[in-house]
């Protein structure tokens, strides 16, 4: 940022960038950027565009703002830039990309935003070089961030993932220890699924405790397109044993079903798992009174 006038802007007519896709966390990488602003001062400056109304958009430095305020500071330095709205998209991602961690669903709609950025706002001809010219979209923004271009457009489905499935995405960096994570290949694949199914899926996720794999998903896609998709199939798809899940206890579902009162059958299946939860954890008191032990069936 060299030979770039930095100015003192007043904090208050400084605005967010729209739809701004990198979340701005409290942590502590964000205390320690607090604690340095205040013992250092801001060694960085914002970069910012000029809106209407006399007031500001912020195009990089997001963390840095939020800071300022905490600190209580009225005004922060500033290099005010001239920006077409496609470029100041093109700037804001290229910046926030270059952060040490990054989520998949930030890089998802970042990808998605750039791309249609840049496609919207095109090149001169005379400016490219003439490989350059060869290339997709996707490919331009998979070579500046050394991403193939397959790649950069699994990313950008994610953006057509629900929150509830695409937080499964971002878990596998938030928390590589998390049980319930879903990879970016399986997760494509439920994208192409309605929302309706989407969600569908999400429920059955969260109630069996368990993601489809790649292969999984791919079978629930089909079964969408086929409309055979339901929460009975997709029990029997999650439960299934997958590689990298713990082993799951199973059994013979005939079996049950004969050991079950025939008018239980037609209920809810969860207020039949209720129903066997508490007959096995009766079975088990009296267990416990055969033995002896000293129990209150209460």
């Amino acid at each position: 940022m060299k030979n770039l006038k930095v100015e003192d802007i007043d904090i208050s007519l400084i605005d967010s960038f729209k739809n701004h896709p990198f979340k701005v966390e409290e942590d502590l990488s964000f205390f320690e950027l607090k604690t340095s602003i205040k013992n250092n001062g801001l060694l960085n400056p914002v970069v910012i565009r000029k809106k209407g109304n006399d007031r500001y958009e912020m195009i990089s430095g997001h963390r840095r703002l939020l800071a300022m305020k905490q600190i209580g500071e009225i005004k922060i330095p500033a290099i005010v830039k001239e920006l077409s709205n496609d470029q100041a998209i093109i700037d804001m991602v290229d910046s926030n990309l270059q952060r040490e961690q990054i989520l998949p669903s930030e890089k998802a709609f970042a990808y998605k935003m750039k791309l249609e950025a840049m496609k919207h706002q095109g090149k001169k001809i005379d400016t490219l070089d003439p490989e350059e010219l060869k290339l997709s979209t996707a490919e331009k923004i998979g070579l500046e961030f050394g991403e193939s271009a397959t790649n950069v457009k699994r990313y950008i489905r994610l953006t057509y993932l629900i929150p509830e499935l695409l937080e499964y995405v971002d878990k596998t960096v938030i928390n590589k220890n998390e049980p319930l994570t879903m990879g970016i290949k399986p997760a494509v694949e439920l994208s192409f699924l309605s929302k309706g199914s989407q969600q569908l899926v999400a429920d059955e996720i969260d109630y069996n405790q368990a993601t489809p794999s790649h292969a999984q998903a791919i079978r629930i896609r089909k079964l969408e397109d086929e409309n055979k998709l339901n929460d009975e199939i997709l029990d029997k798809i999650l439960c299934e044993e997958k590689g990298n899940q713990h082993t799951q206890i199973s059994f013979n579902k005939a079996n049950i079903e004969n050991a079950l009162p025939p008018e239980l059958l037609t209920r809810d299946k969860r207020y039949i798992e209720k129903y066997i939860i508490e007959a096995l954890q009766n079975y088990s008191k009296y267990k416990n009174i055969e033995r002896g032990d000293d129990y209150d069936l209460g």
